[in-house]
Order: C-alpha cells, then sequence, then structure tokens
C-alpha cells in the first residue's frame, strides 16, 4: 500500500519559517521524482517543488523560488520542504506526489500566514 503522510504545518507569522516532512512507503522511493503541491481554498492544486531521484535536480515554482528548499532523505524515504520568508499567499494545504501518480495522495499539512 502506497502511504504519504505530509507533516509539520502549522500557524507562523509573515517573515517565519516552516519545515514540512513527508514520510513515504509502500514503494521503492529512492526510484521515483517527488513534488510537493499545494492549494488553497478555491484555488486549483499549485505544483510548487519537485526534486529528481537523487536529488541532483531541483524546481521552483516562481513564487517560492529563492524562499523554499526541497530536499530528500532516500534513506529515510522522506522529501522535506523547507519553507522560509513566509508570505500569506503561502497559505495553503500541502502535499507531497510521487511525480505522473496521481492517484497516490496524502492527508496534506495545513500551512497558515497571518498576523
Amino acid at each position: 500500500q502506497v502511504q504519504l503522510v505530509e507533516s509539520g504545518g502549522g500557524l507562523v507569522q509573515p517573515g517565519g519559517s516552516l519545515r514540512l516532512s513527508c514520510a513515504a512507503s509502500g514503494f521503492t522511493f529512492s526510484k521515483y521524482t517527488m513534488s510537493w503541491y499545494r492549494q488553497a481554498p478555491g484555488k486549483e492544486r499549485e505544483l510548487v517543488a519537485t526534486i529528481t531521484t537523487a536529488g541532483a535536480s531541483t524546481e521552483y515554482a516562481d513564487s517560492v523560488k529563492g524562499r523554499f528548499i526541497i530536499s530528500r532523505d532516500n534513506a529515510a524515504s522522506t522529501v522535506n520542504l523547507q519553507m522560509n520568508s513566509l508570505k500569506p499567499e503561502d497559505t495553503a494545504v500541502y502535499y507531497c506526489q510521487r511525480r505522473n501518480f496521481p492517484t497516490d495522495w496524502g492527508q496534506g499539512t495545513q500551512v497558515t500566514v497571518s498576523s
């Protein structure tokens, strides 16, 4: 059974930081490119960041470039998202996902940026 469990969300003030983590199981984690998505109320799910199998290549949405860092630990089967200089528009539920496997998803973790 494929499982993706996101954690680390919370309420932070603008300019603050959070570190999200996604624990994966049920597949050979090191063989898959992983991504973080987010979805705000009334909006479509947005691709935030992607990291290739060995972490050699990363890509970011323009809206988070320079503020967020995606990383992975293949030994621990986890993918992380360090979020810095948070803005209110970063408020969303954040999900991790194997690229090209949209049917496999977790419960997400809520990030709220507000003063």
